[in-house]
């Protein structure tokens, strides 16, 4: 758990610092392009869901956030044992989760600042990279990993004791 611990801080941390340093080098609105043509800095401030959807719903965002913030942590205390690639995703799904909902209970929207210029895609920021690459990484550890991560265990072993022990001298 202390690694998971150690991961879920530094995710906050890190998108918590990007956005400081957004916010105090570059004007609202200001881009800064990386790469013309395909990536640039763009300071803008989001008060709802990508592309700005759902703008007039901090409340909701803030309650499932929480929600959200309170039982992922015990999923992840819960199954604290499981492979790594278990316990890193949902760490970082955690940290890009509370950095977001700190910006959203203390600013009333979120920073977001990196945008895709070559299609239109919606701006975005530390936090939402760890929520993607973790929700990203937790499919592939479910899909390819751990596929009975989900399943009922315990009704699976006593399906399976059930068969073992029938009657197979059937005429």
């Amino acid at each position: 758990m202390i690694l998971w611990t150690i991961i879920i801080i530094a995710s906050v941390l890190l998108d918590q610092l990007s956005k400081w340093i957004v916010v105090r080098t570059m004007p609202l609105y200001d881009t800064i392009p990386l790469i013309d043509g395909f990536f640039s800095l763009t300071h803008i401030r989001n008060k709802g869901a990508a592309w700005g959807m759902f703008s007039d719903s901090r409340w909701v965002f803030i309650i499932a956030t929480a929600i959200a913030l309170i039982v992922l942590p015990l999923l992840l205390y819960r199954y604290r044992k499981l492979h790594f690639m278990f316990g890193l995703p949902l760490s970082l799904i955690i940290g890009g989760a509370a950095g977001n909902m700190i910006d959203r209970v203390f600013l009333g929207y979120v920073v977001d600042f990196m945008e895709f210029t070559f299609i239109d895609f919606p701006v975005f920021n530390v936090a939402d990279v760890f929520i993607v690459v973790g929700t990203v990484m937790m499919m592939v550890y479910i899909l390819f990993i751990d596929r009975e991560l989900f399943t009922d265990k315990k009704n699976k072993d006593d399906a399976e004791d059930r068969y073992d022990g029938a009657d197979n001298d059937t005429v």
